[in-house]
């Protein structure tokens, strides 16, 4: 039989080691909410006109250098920290688009416009879409706001505006666009899944 001092150790040891579970996953937990979410705003932001990208794409790299830091650096788990950072670059790039085409079908307000002139400009297409109604305002609109092949000059089209006027007003989907949406909202789904998937497993399989 061990002394007392030993079993008093041994009980110490093991009530300790709950609590110690606890918070590894916890911290694990915060980990696999906070990095996939950072990326999707991230995302959002870079939708914003001018300097929107430019504050996407620094918390976007912020948060896959924590992330990779984290996952590679401190828990030594090399293969979560390629799948984090992989499945994080690419749910900034569908992530954003995605949110953007929900927001401005689902509130933005319908706005009757006629396109004044379509042109091309370093292999992009951009199109000048000018209000019919109100105060007759001009836009310029690009492939992000989907300007592509179905917009024509002279056409009638309906725009989407933002009714707090942040983000840039959208046009209409062509008929080979029907659905694209819930596609674009479902593999952001899924890579936000992953994203924190891969990082809870490293936190509770840290070293």
């Amino acid at each position: 039989m061990g002394t007392r001092e030993s079993v008093v150790a041994t009980g110490t040891k093991a009530a300790g080691a709950a609590p110690s579970r606890a918070r590894r996953l916890v911290n694990s937990l915060l980990w696999a909410v906070s990095v996939p979410l950072m990326f999707t705003v991230a995302a959002w932001l870079a939708q914003v006109p001018s300097v929107g990208i430019y504050v996407g794409v620094v918390v976007a790299l912020g948060t896959f250098g924590a992330a990779a830091s984290v996952v590679g650096g401190i828990w030594h788990r090399a293969g979560a920290a390629v799948l984090v950072s992989c499945a994080g670059f690419a749910l900034t790039l569908f992530a954003g688009q995605g949110l953007y085409e929900l927001y401005m079908k689902t509130v933005g307000e319908k706005m009757p416009a006629v396109v004044t002139e379509v042109e091309y400009r370093d292999e992009r297409q951009y199109c000048t879409v000018e209000e019919t109604a109100g105060d007759h305002a001009v836009h310029e609109i690009s492939q992000q706001q989907n300007c592509f092949d179905h917009i024509k000059r002279h056409q009638r089209v309906t725009l989407r505006k933002d009714p707090m006027g942040v983000l840039a007003p959208r046009l209409p989907d062509g008929p080979d666009q029907e659905g694209q949406t819930a596609v674009t909202l479902a593999v952001s789904g899924g890579l936000f899944v992953v994203t924190g998937a891969s990082m809870f497993y490293a936190g509770q399989r840290r070293r």
